[in-house]
């Protein structure tokens, strides 16, 4: 089972077992893990699941897709070279150990 860690805008650490194929904002939301909301489920409608990957993860994350990309240009006001919406972002064994932090606040 991998495991994903939420880095708090406080330095505080979360981990958690993740399901392979569940989205790192689903396995947040289910877990009550603080700074991410997901408002839209999924969607890439709302970039409330905005996170940054740690650099030791961003090339087996991968860059986000067009629609990501846009939607964190619009919707996210501290977006860096590592930022991506944890919805699309899917647990896997080769994602295992995953870190990602969560913005001062979401949209």
């Amino acid at each position: 089972m991998p495991k994903v860690t939420y880095v708090a805008i406080d330095g505080s650490r979360t981990t958690i077992d993740a399901v392979a194929g569940d989205s790192v904002m689903s396995t947040a939301v289910r877990n009550g893990v603080p700074g991410i909301v997901g408002e839209c489920g999924g969607n890439m409608s709302c970039a409330t699941c905005h996170v940054y990957v740690d650099e030791e993860f961003t090339v087996r994350v991968g860059p986000p897709g067009d629609l990501e990309d846009a939607t964190l240009d619009l919707g996210v006001s501290d977006r860096r070279a590592t930022s991506r919406l944890s919805c699309q972002i899917s647990m896997s064994e080769e994602l295992d150990g995953l870190i990602v932090a969560t913005p001062e606040e979401q949209p």
